[in-house]
């Protein structure tokens, strides 16, 4: 979606995923170790061989517990296996032959990425079509979720008529469109020509099956997120972060701080060491049409960029699926 320039990293960093610790918590209990090993193992076996999405579905259910299966990466079976499957795909390399298509840079990745295959593959997530497998279905619900807190939160401060908001990093418009449809005047914009004529289209769409003729419609614009401009009350920036590493996200956030008068929503995959792991084995299956990186980024970085911009975090949510996992935070101006 738009993006500014979604490796996880520590604080005031962003890095490439890395492994955790070589302990898992039962490494002392034989009952617990012995099973998790095995499906670790059983795991590397089937990540192998099978294509990127079917092995996200093999790996969610090659445990009844999935916590024991990756905090099993620590016996010395998994490892070897994790390992000799980073050794032979490389992500870091693989990741480098892409930012060399674009000539070094993320925007354009981005965008090159969400005008193309990408835009088909998100346009079906975020979509209503049943021509999604079980890992897309989940990715959507998930989404869906974020977007449904960010609005009960709004709702609950007063609802949106007559507010004016500022979505950057719009997409198809799951949360744009809402928000105009309760009256908002929204201010909707992403890197993706092709996602923001699917935003305006949904939009038009969903006024016309709810017969809301009264609402102001969008004015939907491709830009990236450094040039939106404007004031507004709230400023919202759903699933954008991991597209880019913690410097580009601090000018982010200091730039969507410049046009909120009261309030910024910031959504990002938050790094943890189970996150870490989650992504890293992710990167060994880049697919045909991958085309950008993913970053993780510490919340108290990102809490510490609006800070820095002057304001203060008052609320927190966690969105976490099998396959999506999104923080969500709002902050008011001080």
């Amino acid at each position: 979606m738009n993006a500014l320039n979604r490796q996880p990293f520590t604080s005031h960093s962003s890095r490439s995923a890395a492994a955790p610790r070589s302990r898992g918590l039962c490494v002392n209990c034989r009952a617990h170790q012995r099973p998790a090993l095995n499906a670790a193992v059983a795991a590397s076996a089937m990540l192998a061989i099978a294509p990127a999405v079917q092995a996200a579905e093999m790996f969610s259910s090659a445990s009844a517990d999935a916590s024991s299966l990756t905090l099993a990466v620590g016996g010395g079976a998994a490892i070897a296996g994790l390992g000799a499957l980073l050794i032979a795909t490389d992500p870091q390399k693989r990741r480098s032959e892409q930012m060399q298509e674009t000539g070094g840079n993320e925007s354009e990745a981005v965008k090159k990425y969400f005008n193309t295959a990408g835009f088909e593959r998100w346009r079906k997530i975020y979509g209503e079509t049943d021509d999604v497998n079980k890992v897309q279905l989940d990715i959507r619900k998930g989404h869906a979720q974020t977007v449904d807190k960010v609005l009960k939160w709004l709702d609950e401060e007063g609802g949106v008529q007559g507010t004016t908001v500022a979505d950057a990093g719009c997409g198809t418009g799951s949360l744009a469109i809402p928000l105009a449809l309760r009256g908002a005047v929204v201010s909707a914009s992403d890197i993706s020509s092709a996602m923001v004529q699917e935003a305006q289209a949904r939009f038009e769409s969903a006024a016309k099956a709810t017969g809301n003729t009264s609402c102001t419609t969008p004015k939907f614009e491709a830009l990236d997120l450094e040039s939106v401009s404007g004031r507004y009350h709230t400023v919202t920036c759903l699933d954008v972060m991991i597209h880019y590493p913690q410097g580009r996200v601090d000018a982010m956030v200091r730039h969507l701080a410049s046009l909120a008068d009261t309030r910024l929503i910031v959504s990002f995959a938050p790094y943890t060491p189970y996150y870490a792991v989650l992504k890293r084995i992710g990167e060994l299956f880049p697919g045909p049409s991958k085309a950008t990186r993913a970053y993780l980024h510490a919340e108290e970085d990102v809490e510490r960029a609006l800070q820095a911009a002057g304001f203060k975090v008052v609320k927190r949510e966690m969105t976490a699926t099998s396959f999506y996992f999104s923080r969500l935070l709002e902050a008011v101006r001080v």
